[in-house]
């Protein structure tokens, strides 16, 4: 038989998780408050109190966010345990692959970039947040605001992502880089780090 007292310590630990999962599910998909106030019809105020925990979520406001955000409602809520056997998602986006390696729930959000070269300009976006680079191949050119730097295999770049930011492969060959992304805006302190602007 269920032990009924912990049921109510269950559903709080589940909500307290809800608006940290549901921020971060945003910006995976990199959408603003506000496009996502667009393609659910809710409020962007309402959908921050929400992922702040100050906003108490119902089913009318967690299936539009849900669909919006392409994932299911048990994922957000996380009543299952993800299959170790399934593949780590994998999305593309022009020249750029992106492979997820930590679970959306996760304070500090983990990428491995792939770069195909081409000749087409950066395109930049910016977003709240700050995000850290590190070059495992081959070499990037990597725009930050007005300024450019090269990072070459074994260096690091770490900046504010409010700064429109992109990056491109150079040399003809592929670049692939592991990105970590905290989207509270707080810096990741680790050694060799290079500062924006600086190779």
């Amino acid at each position: 038989m269920p032990d009924q007292r912990r049921e109510p310590d269950l559903t709080r630990a589940v909500l307290r998780e809800l608006g940290p999962r549901l921020r971060a599910a945003r910006h995976r998909r990199d959408l603003t408050l506000d496009t996502l106030a667009g393609l659910t019809g809710i409020s962007a105020s309402t959908l921050s109190r929400l992922e702040a925990g100050k906003r108490a979520p119902n089913l009318e406001l967690l299936l539009p966010v849900a669909r919006a955000l392409r994932i299911s409602l048990d994922d957000l809520m996380m009543w299952r345990a993800p299959d170790p056997r399934t593949r780590t998602p994998v999305e593309r986006a022009g020249r750029l692959t992106v492979e997820y390696l930590s679970p959306v729930t996760a304070p500090v959000q983990t990428f491995r970039m792939t770069l195909a070269p081409g000749g087409e300009p950066i395109r930049t976006r910016s977003h709240a947040g700050y995000e850290w680079v590190h070059v495992l191949r081959g070499r990037a050119r990597v725009v930050l605001g007005d300024r450019e730097l090269v990072a070459e295999a074994g260096q690091t770049v770490e900046f504010d992502a409010r700064t429109p930011h992109g990056a491109a492969a150079l040399d003809g060959e592929p670049a692939e880089a592991i990105s970590m992304f905290n989207p509270t805006g707080e810096r990741i302190r680790l050694p060799g780090i290079t500062e924006p602007g600086r190779t």
